[in-house]
């Protein structure tokens, strides 16, 4: 941890380095050294053809470049140009047409969603509700605006969703706080790859129907894999249940262009609600847009530009459909190889259903990280266990890696 000479601590624990990069930092400077068949670098969140270079839809490298000066320099509003939030909409929400007021606004990747979300609708001092299995981001994000973390216990240990678990946290911190802000990231969770199944979601809709309604509850929905988890369609058929909600719980869903049109450092994404009333709608916008003020003031407009261009050209549209699915497939592919492996030699993994990370679980994550960098396997250690991106190597290494990390377990 750092030590503090004039910055002020402010009840935030702050590491010397981000572990992610810190661990990508060191797998590059193993590749610099010793070739790039020496290492596998199986930490990085973004998807790497199999010779481990960055994979860009065409489509939309295309479109990007052809912007006009004005598409790519002009300030965008602060809520985001409005050809961009009736996209960022169609695209967040498919095909569904939703029974609810809805409003999107722009922000720097889902990451700005999920930071506004939890300014908005919790107050200082609360904890906000996630899984025990959790992309770290989330408390910092957190801890930087004055909140913290609490989780409730993702699995069952028959291996399903743990719905008792999670309305047991949910009235133990509604029991002292007047706002709840719950963040479920699905379809193709971050790190496990699990995907709450249209049974979890009902679950999770009859536990919030139960709260008492003077409460106020923010329904945070990561949907950052949400088109790389499968059929778009079908993995977007959750949404209607998202109806049976009361007044009092405000669905908003964090819908990141980084993973689903390839373009991670544009740093592009909207969050979207489905509000119960036109009135939550409006203080949904208005609220956000002070946030973002406060904080990016407003996001980029080239991402936004593309986006925009894209929903308005269906043949444009069709054809980076297509890529995605080309490159999913792919993706799809990778994770059940590294499945029927793990399954093979007995090494157990948290369910997984699709995305970009398979993890597994473990007593001493950090430890066997480490001994796997020495022998070039570059993993993430979590609090629970380790986690592996599938999405930055190839099928052959998805095949070579549960061997490595159970040996390196026993």
């Amino acid at each position: 941890m750092i030590e503090y000479t004039m910055a002020v601590k402010g009840g935030r624990t702050i590491p010397k380095e981000d572990k992610i990069f810190g661990i990508s930092n060191r797998a590059n400077a193993m590749i610099a050294e010793k070739g790039k068949d020496a290492v596998i670098n199986a930490t990085i969140g973004a998807l790497l053809d199999d010779d481990g270079n960055l994979m860009v839809l065409s489509s939309v490298d295309e479109t990007f470049r052809s912007l006009k000066p004005a598409e790519y320099a002009a300030y965008a509003p602060i809520a985001g140009i409005p050809d961009f939030r009736k996209a960022a909409i169609k695209a967040a929400l498919g095909k569904y047409e939703p029974k609810a007021f809805v409003e999107a606004v722009a922000t720097p990747g889902g990451t700005g969603s999920i930071r506004n979300t939890i300014a908005n609708y919790s107050e200082r001092g609360d904890k906000v509700l996630t899984s025990d299995w959790f992309w770290s981001p989330y408390k910092t994000i957190a801890s930087e605006i004055g909140r913290d973390i609490d989780t409730f216990t993702l699995f069952t240990e028959d291996r399903k969703f743990n719905i008792g678990s999670f309305d047991e946290k949910v009235n133990e911190l509604l029991a002292t706080q007047e706002y709840l802000t719950i963040i479920l990231n699905t379809p193709a969770h971050n790190p496990t790859g699990y995907s709450l199944t249209i049974e979890d979601w009902e679950g999770v809709v009859d536990v919030l129907n139960k709260v008492a309604p003077e409460k106020k509850i923010a329904l945070l929905i990561d949907a950052a894999y949400i088109d790389f988890a499968g059929d778009e369609d079908k993995y977007r058929e959750f949404l209607p249940v998202l109806e049976g909600l009361p007044v009092n719980v405000l669905p908003i869903i964090a819908y990141s262009m980084s993973k689903t049109f390839t373009a991670y450092g544009m740093r592009c994404g909207a969050m979207v609600c489905l509000a119960p009333t036109e009135a939550i709608a409006k203080e949904f916008k208005s609220v956000c847009e002070f946030s973002s003020r406060g904080s990016w003031s407003n996001c980029s407009r080239a991402g936004q530009s593309v986006i925009a261009k894209i929903y308005s050209d269906e043949e444009l549209l069709a054809r980076v459909t297509q890529e995605r699915k080309e490159i999913r497939d792919m993706l799809l592919r990778r994770g059940k190889a590294f499945e029927e492996e793990a399954n093979k030699i007995g090494l157990v993994t948290v369910p997984f259903d699709a995305g970009f990370f398979v993890s597994i679980p473990c007593d001493n994550p950090d430890e066997i990280a480490s001994k796997l960098e020495k022998e070039g396997l570059f993993i993430i250690p979590l609090a629970k266990g380790v986690r592996v991106s599938v999405a930055s190597v190839s099928e052959e290494k998805c095949r070579v890696i549960p061997a490595k990390i159970l040996n390196a377990m026993k």
